[in-house]
């Protein structure tokens, strides 16, 4: 039977149940990465073998193109991948429901996901267009410097429709994986979340290869940032719904402007860029947290109540919940949550 963290704990601790060991993240750790890594091989094997079939033409590295848009598709696909297998892992080696790496409530919130959305779209906007103002007030050219040449709109609606297709999942996995599994495999050995924040922090940038020392302190600040986010909200929706917005942006550009098989990435971004993105992402921080404070948003598990496990009956209409004496409930215990939330912001 699974299992979910008692009552008052907060995110990076949804993983310290009564069923806990101190083997389990590290044994889960291992199995994301084999799991991922077969998987991945899998997917590309299949597109070398079609590859050959098809005597495509290869790339600089010998792997078979078929050019920009199927080729990113096959990119972002492997990435999203890692979606499924984490919350796969959750279950399977934690023995908890898949629910609890999305939020304290152990489901993906979607009316706060769809505010962050709204408060994530402007300002992501604002980065863009401020960044390329200040690349030309310092004689650097601009952040559409590549972005010459309209590819037409046939091509267009076609790489538009991949980019709306798998980016929303891609931005989700890779928030699952580091601000999801990350924090609370480490957070089931801390209490504090500051040395899980760092760590997921440093390996999503370093996850993202080395371009500039700038791309790479942005990356890092921003996976520190949402991280941190993450934990204060109770949930990814906040990380989930910047991540997607901004990827959405740069990856439609791209193909309106014939630049899907460009190599460059965040970790390729000049100081402009990335002085400009601290302070709109440090803005987004700030907004999401005050809503979520204001809202009364759920921060850690109900004190009364915890994830219910498909298939366990919801107790009887006024059921006595709470042992006799006890006030609080068994550590473990499977029922349903309420709609509403419980405001917690101490960790």
């Amino acid at each position: 039977m699974l299992r979910t963290a008692p009552p008052g704990s907060p995110y990076h601790r949804l993983g310290r149940t009564d069923r806990h060991r101190s083997w389990k993240p590290i044994v889960g750790t291992l199995a994301l990465l084999v799991s991922a890594l077969v998987v991945v091989s899998l997917l590309f094997g299949v597109a070398a073998v079609v590859g050959e079939l098809t005597n495509r033409p290869n790339d600089a590295d010998g792997f078979p193109t078929f050019g920009p848009i199927p080729d990113t598709a096959l990119l972002l696909a492997s990435l999203a991948l890692l979606l499924p297998l984490v919350l796969g892992t959750a279950w399977l080696v934690q023995d908890r429901p898949a629910g609890t790496v999305s939020s304290v409530l152990g489901r993906l919130r979607w009316g706060w996901l769809g505010r962050c959305l709204l408060i994530a779209t402007p300002l992501i906007i604002v980065m863009l267009f401020g960044a390329d103002l200040l690349l030309g007030l310092t004689d650097e050219g601009s952040v559409l410097d590549p972005v010459t040449t309209w590819v037409g709109w046939p091509e267009f609606a076609a790489g538009l429709l991949m980019v709306l297709l798998l980016v929303p999942f891609q931005a989700a996995a890779e928030e699952y994986a580091f601000r999801g599994w990350l924090l609370q495999a480490v957070g089931a050995y801390l209490r504090t979340p500051w040395p899980a924040i760092t760590l997921q922090a440093v390996l999503f940038a370093a996850a993202h290869g080395w371009g500039t020392v700038w791309g790479f302190l942005d990356l890092a600040f921003m996976g520190a940032l949402m991280g941190w986010l993450t934990i204060r909200t109770g949930g990814l929706e906040a990380a989930i719904a910047l991540h997607v917005v901004n990827n959405l942006t740069g990856f439609t550009l791209a193909a309106a402007f014939g630049e899907l098989a460009a190599d460059e990435t965040m970790a390729d971004s000049p100081w402009q860029l990335v002085l400009v993105d601290i302070v709109v992402l440090s803005a987004y921080a700030l907004v999401v947290d005050r809503l979520a404070a204001r809202r009364g948003l759920a921060t850690v598990v109900p004190p009364a109540l915890v994830v219910a496990v498909p298939g366990v009956p919801s107790p009887p209409t006024g059921t006595d919940l709470f042992p006799t004496g006890t006030g609080s409930l068994p550590t473990g215990t499977e029922v349903r949550l309420p709609a509403a939330g419980v405001e917690s912001r101490g960790w």
